[in-house]
């Protein structure tokens, strides 16, 4: 929640903050490329980190009505929920969640008169929803049958891919549909490993074994990788464990090496066989670079990953319906108020339990049912 003296400092003068605040926002060109909609839609593509600000009530008067969205990225914003200094604290708190690069998600409460100096005066709830950054880069070298089979697996998978081949002609037609995928002709493949990010996960398995051995160099000689994998026989890869030792790489990084490559669990010579074995692999190694996650201790074997985080607990729902009803007594003279819905399953209905029962549902039934709850009907009793 906002720091109360905080906000009694920026109230003081918040009229000359918004009008400078508001000059800065028009000014700024990203404002009026996307909207909200469209900006969530190619930042999540890109993998990068947004903060997703929605107005979900309002009573009294305010700059925009409930319903309201924004998006905030790290370097700009898109939309507006009004301007002014509401604005600029709703921006303020998606760039800390920004900071903190994790999923989440929270609700504020805020009251435009007293804590930020508004004229219009009313008051406003806001819900952030953080999406954080995707850090996950897996390369692939090599363009072949079970590149091209892997490839579509990954595009589905939150991650990027960077995908590097010397032959042009064995990309498929379709490539660019993968949003996450980026395709790279070069002609020298290995040369590529410099520019790839630290923590990447690789996959090495060209057309050439001399070319494997030189993109599997260049990546241990670099000594930050996250996975290396090699797609070999047993004669290949004792070759090329000499060839490491000649080029005094350390055992220890060649033994960090996947290879054979994938899961042992699953066998088979066939491409899209190897090409599954070669995703479950890559998906179990990069669970540790997901967001909000960590290792259990509880399970230190098996590397339980448990997700802490549980977005908005009730307990903070309820509080903001108490800031609200008590918004909604001091200004009923305001005029018609915007506020949240909110509705309390109840699992004692009929076609609740015809659903869990996997029954059909008969209206008799859910008649029956809305009259035994009006208290107009009594089982057993005919009438």
């Amino acid at each position: 929640m906002t720091d109360s003296n905080d906000d009694k400092s920026l109230a003081a003068n918040s009229f000359e903050q918004t009008d400078t605040f508001a000059k800065s926002i028009i000014t700024n060109d990203a404002f009026h490329k996307l909207n909200w909609n469209q900006a969530s839609l190619n930042l999540s593509q890109q993998g990068k980190a947004f903060v997703l600000i929605t107005i979900i009530g309002v009573t009294g008067s305010t700059p925009r009505n409930s319903g309201t969205k924004m998006v905030v990225s790290q370097h700009n914003h898109f939309d507006t929920i009004g301007g002014g200094h509401l604005e600029y604290k709703a921006i303020k708190q998606a760039k800390k969640l920004l900071d903190a690069n994790k999923d989440s998600q929270s609700i504020e409460h805020f009251q435009l008169g007293s804590q930020l100096g508004q004229c219009c005066g009313g008051n406003a709830s806001i819900l952030f929803e953080c999406f954080a950054a995707n850090t996950i880069h897996i390369a692939v070298f090599g363009a072949g049958h079970v590149g091209q089979a892997l490839i579509p697996m990954l595009a589905g998978l939150p991650c990027h891919v960077t995908w590097v081949d010397n032959r042009e002609s064995q990309f498929p037609d379709n490539c660019e549909q993968y949003a996450n995928v980026t395709k790279l002709i070069t002609d020298d493949p290995a040369a590529e490993v410099a520019a790839m990010p630290s923590n990447t996960l690789n996959v090495v398995m060209t057309h050439n074994h001399q070319l494997d051995f030189d993109i599997s160099l260049a990546i241990l000689k670099r000594n930050d990788f996250h996975y290396l994998g090699l797609i070999a026989s047993d004669t290949k890869w004792r070759r090329f464990q000499q060839r490491y030792k000649h080029r005094e790489i350390q055992q220890s990084l060649v033994e960090r090496m996947n290879c054979p490559i994938g899961l042992e669990q699953v066998v088979g010579k066939i491409p899209m066989e190897v090409a599954i074995s070669i995703a479950g692999q890559l998906i179990e190694s990069y669970q540790t670079l997901l967001p909000n996650q960590e290792i259990t201790s509880e399970q230190p074997d098996n590397k339980q990953i448990q997700n802490k985080n549980k977005g908005v607990s009730w307990k903070d729902v309820k509080q903001l319906l108490s800031k609200q009803e008590s918004a909604q007594s001091s200004e009923q003279s305001t005029g018609p108020m915007n506020n949240i819905n909110f509705a309390i399953h109840s699992k004692n209905r009929a076609e609740d339990l015809a659903v869990m029962r996997d029954e059909t549902i008969l209206e008799s039934e859910l008649f029956e049912s809305k009259l035994l709850e009006d208290g107009l009907f009594k089982k057993g009793s005919g009438k």
